[in-house]
């Protein structure tokens, strides 16, 4: 299996120039000029466009029980999704309840992505309680190749875990050279809210981000830096939404933390007025934390150009509007959380990123997919343009303009949130592993092909 990309424009992290690629055996073998293609080989003229390292989603969930259902999307339907839209491998979120053992959960979303999966993906180890049996299962999972846990500083009694059991993740985490992502918010002052707010008879989705201001998300991030200090573990906020939660894993930096932020493609283009819709149809973009004031946009846009934030995701969370978000009419406690966005996320990106100026096309590479490779232990097998590194490409087409709708979307959700959004840019051409995956907005690659990522800790 050969292929060679002729006269595209090269993109990475830190470096633009054209050249031809040659794949074989599933990698990059050459880069050069005038390339020759040997007979049999799958040949791609990419001129006119760039050609990007395959996007990395470093925040998505697929197999997510959750609220009382489960989120629409299996591996069969994400994954396509995720290749069509230009992203290559998942991170996914294992999200165990506190009475289930870590082994098991971790055997079974496992199950779920392995033969079932047309791109690569690994995970993040959710850590919903901390005991001997568990510490002993997570060591486990790190040798089986995981090297980041997941932990909720919310969902009190679901996923949420009390003080004493984040210090002592902390504690494993950094003897184990382990990263720490991390669900920041006051899971008290969520509930205290939730409360004050249903017994004044304000149930509807608009209320949902009330329930949970900037201030209880910044909090959260407080409190895990305090943590995190006990120890020098290192961290990464996930889905970080606004100005002060940003500032305080700044502040937390500046004197010495080693932490990392991730924003979402949700909090950069759309904001709570989306949740304040009439007739329940805010509940298709209720999340946490919640979309914000748009006030905080300009700031993270600012914040992951300069390389403060340093990864763009999804946190997808397909729900449908029908029989599962309105699960939450009366009472939007009970509305499950999570916006789809994995399919739509890079076309966004450049479109409101790059196309506008707000961010260099480098730093859309960075932020997109190598920063995650880095931060995860796949760099340079993922999130590079390198001799040796997987054949993960992305054929870009900045002159492509489209609408994005739920009538031709992979994700199995029926909504988009960027319903009627014009887009300036798509793949032509996405390569998982040396093969072509997907064409012009159409999957054709091989379903199954998708391999479980083992990863080793990084210690940094």
């Amino acid at each position: 299996m050969a292929l060679l990309i002729r006269n595209g424009q090269i993109v990475t992290s830190n470096d633009s120039y054209r050249a031809d690629i040659y794949c074989e055996a599933e990698t990059i073998t050459q880069i050069g000029s005038q390339l020759a293609a040997p007979p049999g080989a799958t040949v791609v003229d990419a001129a006119g466009k760039y050609v990007f390292p395959g996007f990395i989603d470093p925040h998505v969930h697929i197999h997510l029980p959750f609220m009382g259902t489960h989120a629409k999307d299996t591996y069969e339907t994400a994954s396509r999704a995720a290749i069509v839209g230009g992203t290559t491998t998942l991170i996914e979120m294992i999200c165990p309840s506190r009475s289930d053992e870590p082994l098991a959960a971790f055997d079974l979303w496992k199950a779920r992505g392995v033969g079932h999966s047309a791109c690569d993906f690994t995970f993040h180890m959710g850590v919903t309680r901390f005991d001997a049996l568990a510490e002993s299962q997570l060591r486990e999972i790190v040798k089986a190749g995981l090297s980041s846990f997941k932990v909720f500083l919310a969902y009190r009694g679901a996923f949420g875990v009390d003080d004493a059991e984040l210090y002592h993740t902390m504690r494993l985490a950094k003897e184990l050279g382990v990263i720490v992502t991390a669900h920041c918010e006051n899971a008290d002052l969520v509930s205290e809210r939730c409360k004050m707010l249903l017994s004044q008879g304000k149930t509807g989705p608009e209320w949902h981000e009330p329930s949970r201001p900037e201030y209880v998300e910044a909090e959260g991030v407080h409190h895990l830096m305090s943590f995190a200090a006990a120890h020098g573990t290192h961290c990464y906020i996930v889905h970080t939404s606004c100005e002060p939660a940003v500032r305080e894993a700044l502040l937390a930096r500046a004197k010495g933390a080693k932490v990392w932020i991730e924003t979402l493609i949700q909090y950069l283009t759309l904001d709570k007025t989306h949740a304040e819709l009439p007739d329940f149809e805010g509940s298709k973009f209720v999340m946490s934390p919640p979309l914000r004031d748009k006030r905080n946009q300009a700031f993270l846009w600012d914040n992951l150009a300069n390389g403060n934030i340093s990864t763009l995701a999804t946190d997808h969370a397909p729900f449908d509007f029908k029989g599962q978000k309105e699960m939450g009419r009366g009472d939007f406690t009970k509305i499950p959380n999570g916006i789809p966005s994995l399919e739509d996320r890079v076309n966004v990106f450049f479109t409101e990123g790059v196309k506008t100026g707000r961010i260099d096309i480098n730093r859309f590479v960075d932020a997109a997919s190598t920063q995650a490779a880095k931060l995860f232990g796949l760099y340079p097998r993922k999130g590079a343009i390198q001799l040796g590194s997987d054949a993960d490409l992305v054929i870009y087409d900045p002159n492509y303009k489209g609408t994005i709708s739920v009538k031709n979307q992979l994700m199995a959700v029926d909504y988009n949130p960027f319903e009627g959004r014009q887009i300036s840019g798509r793949p032509s051409v996405v390569v998982v592993r040396g093969q072509i995956a997907a064409r012009d907005g159409k999957f054709t690659g091989d379903p199954i092909r998708g391999q479980y990522l083992k990863r080793e800790p990084s210690h940094f």
